[in-house]
């Protein structure tokens, strides 16, 4: 077998990548990173730098990994700001590092790609030990791997990647038949609250788009952008997905793109920009050209949910953090990233500390659940398996 290295997925042909992919999880999909390529969102001067791991055998491929060499750790949502700063301060350089993830994506999905079920654990057990002798071999401070499936942990930590654990907070479809059927199975005092939030945005006068495939002209991905930019801009930072993307993506996954705008006499004053795979929408980026109060909630949770239900959609992703959700019938759940650290004495400090942190971590979603359990039925807490 020989095992190289990618500067683009322009080197990979889109059939042969969705091969190991899949199609279930559009953030792995060729299409999406591929776009993000073209577009000059990675490359260039943004940090992140193609590295893609090919395992290859006469001509097949076998295996696969969207990797990337950073420069920083911006878009990541997995935090590791802290052990750069100790690196820093030892007089050691942290980046770059190398990433196996789906950039600006705090998405759970494969990472190590393979579409061979029964040469699976050989495959994947390969693809991690690559990525580690390639950080070895490039002198890199760490190599990581972001919001694997949990299922990849094991090839991950047979090649001396670190387990960490982090929260997200999903919804689950429990076969509602509609948005009032979830409502009814809410606790009175959740029930009533978003009852009050929906009612503030239908009295503004407020209507609302959902948007899919060809139905997203050129007009609404114009909005999309804007709205895109100016939330980036609201906080002071740059917005990492370059002008074009969200149009180029539609056109390249036209079945996956979903749109929501809230408009207003018929222009379009607020968006989500989502995609769908094959049982899950993740959310991903909002914005809005004025403040409306409960908008945002409308827009990035009570229309998503309501979207699953009429879809038949098992679960909703609306994005990284956000306790907030909670109250909203959205449940704690656990994502895993995996890391390698060169440096011996600080991979055993961060491993010290990442068990640590996992006792936290569990402790508090059990805690969040006992405190704040937004379902009448505690049954309703626990994620279909």
């Amino acid at each position: 077998m020989q095992i190289r290295f990618a500067a683009s997925l322009d080197e990979v042909e889109a059939s042969h990548w969705n091969r190991l992919a899949g199609t279930d999880n559009p953030f792995v999909r060729h299409e999406f990173l591929h776009t993000l390529e073209v577009s000059g969102s990675v490359g260039g001067h943004s940090g992140w730098h193609p590295h893609h791991l090919l395992i290859e055998h006469q001509g097949e491929l076998l295996a696969a990994a969207p990797l990337y060499l950073k420069a920083h750790s911006w878009g990541e949502f997995v935090f590791d700001w802290s052990w750069a700063e100790a690196y820093e301060r030892h007089g050691l350089a942290y980046y770059p590092k190398l990433v196996a993830a789906s950039p600006f994506s705090p998405v759970t999905g494969a990472r190590l790609l393979c579409g061979d079920v029964e040469r699976g654990p050989e495959l994947r057990a390969l693809a991690a030990r690559a990525i580690r002798d390639e950080a070895r071999r490039l002198g890199l401070s760490s190599a990581h791997g972001l919001f694997p499936e949990e299922s990849e942990l094991s090839s991950w930590e047979a090649q001396g990647f670190r387990h960490r654990l982090g929260v997200q907070y999903h919804w689950h479809n429990r076969d509602y038949r509609d948005f009032e059927d979830f409502l009814a199975a809410l606790s009175s005092r959740k029930r009533k609250n978003i009852r009050r939030e929906r009612r503030g945005i239908e009295h503004s006068g407020i209507e609302f788009q959902r948007l899919r495939g060809t139905a997203i002209k050129a007009s609404h991905w114009r909005a999309m952008e804007r709205f895109y930019r100016s939330t980036f801009m609201s906080r002071g930072n740059p917005a990492p997905l370059r002008p074009g993307f969200f149009a180029a993506l539609g056109e390249r996954m036209p079945e996956a793109a979903l749109l929501i705008l809230a408009c207003r006499d018929g222009e379009p004053v607020a968006g989500a920009f989502c995609l769908q795979g094959a049982d899950t929408l993740y959310g991903r980026y909002w914005g809005c050209d004025e403040e409306i109060s409960g908008l945002h909630f409308e827009t990035c949770y009570y229309q998503g949910i309501d979207y699953c239900i009429e879809q038949g959609l098992q679960r909703f992703e609306p994005g990284a953090q956000g306790e907030h959700k909670v109250p909203r019938g959205f449940l704690p759940q656990a994502t895993h990233s995996a890391h390698w650290i060169a440096e011996p004495a600080f991979a055993a400090a961060i491993e010290d500390f990442l068990q640590r942190e996992q006792a936290m971590v569990r402790e508090y979603m059990s805690g969040l659940l006992e405190r704040h359990n937004p379902y009448r039925n505690s049954g309703d807490t626990e994620a279909p398996g």
